[in-house]
């Protein structure tokens, strides 16, 4: 399953990403924020709006938001 699809409040373990689909500098600062495979995470919240972005992601004590569209570029595995 895709980030984008992980429901709130699970758990999940990044297991690959498609580092091709995102703009390089996108690419660059979700690496640097935590967001790279291995990392532990959870859904905590979803926007209201459209497509509801963006997604607000915990990555250990951080909560960072990512769009839709980053997200659906993680491959998860719920833990």
């Amino acid at each position: 399953m895709t980030l984008d699809m992980l429901p709130i409040g699970r758990s999940a373990r990044i297991v690959a990403v498609d580092w091709s689909a995102l703009v390089q500098e996108e690419a660059r600062r979700l690496r640097a924020l935590g967001l790279e495979e291995g990392a532990r995470i959870a859904v905590s919240h979803r926007g209201i709006l459209g497509g509801r972005d963006p997604i607000a992601i915990t990555v250990g004590r951080m909560t960072v938001a990512v769009r839709r569209a980053h997200a659906a570029a993680m491959e998860v595995e719920e833990l």
